[in-house]
């Protein structure tokens, strides 16, 4: 297990379904790239699976050679469909203020494409120290340990073994499509029902 032991912390955040419910927003795009396209995609399914890369969900929908231009086109529709729509999770604002209370640094480091997170981030008045995007599961080991996050807080699976792989503490937070057991199954040292409970759990 990581090391509970820790003064002045960075704190790693994952965004979607994390700091946000990204769900409408990201159900409203998948519906115009349908429309735009003029293929079948299942938005209501989609967006209970979200976590992993873009191109991860396209494939089930687009042939392979068309996924990467799929991919640019949604992320190029987002901003003017998904933001909006968009709103941040219970508990979110007051976790980014429960580190700073304590002399920290919050840090988003999400799998979502970083222009639009930063937009989501904008939109909502949540302002972290940092954000880095387009990082997925263990990838997010190279974000938290290049700002010395101590502790990584996420909803997936994917978001465990990211904080594990990088040696931080692992808060699971059961606000998206993994349940509590999955996630301490998955090696979550801490998992929190959602982030209301991280200012608690933090000064604790």
């Amino acid at each position: 297990m990581a090391s509970t032991t820790f003064s002045a912390p960075t704190v790693g955040f994952d965004l979607d379904m994390t700091l946000i419910d990204s769900r409408p927003g990201i159900r409203a795009c998948y519906l115009a790239l349908s429309e735009r396209t003029g293929t079948y995609i299942d938005a209501d399914l989609a967006v209970t699976r979200l976590g992993p890369p873009l191109a991860e969900e396209l494939i089930n929908w687009f042939p392979a050679e068309e996924v990467e231009a799929m991919g640019d086109l949604y992320r190029s529709m987002y901003p003017a469909i998904a933001i909006v729509p968009t709103p941040a999770l219970p508990g979110a604002r007051e976790a980014i203020a429960a580190v700073r209370a304590a002399g920290g640094r919050a840090v988003v480091v999400t799998a979502k494409h970083e222009p639009n997170a930063k937009l989501h981030l904008e939109h909502l008045g949540i302002e972290p120290d940092a954000v880095v995007g387009d990082l997925w599961a263990e990838q997010k080991a190279e974000a938290l340990r290049e700002h010395g996050a101590t502790v990584y807080v996420g909803d997936h699976v994917g978001d465990v073994r990211g904080a594990r792989t990088a040696g931080a503490l692992s808060v699971a937070v059961a606000t998206g499509p993994c349940g509590r057991e999955e996630l301490s199954a998955a090696g979550a040292d801490v998992v929190l029902a959602d982030l209301t409970e991280f200012p608690g759990w933090l000064s604790a």
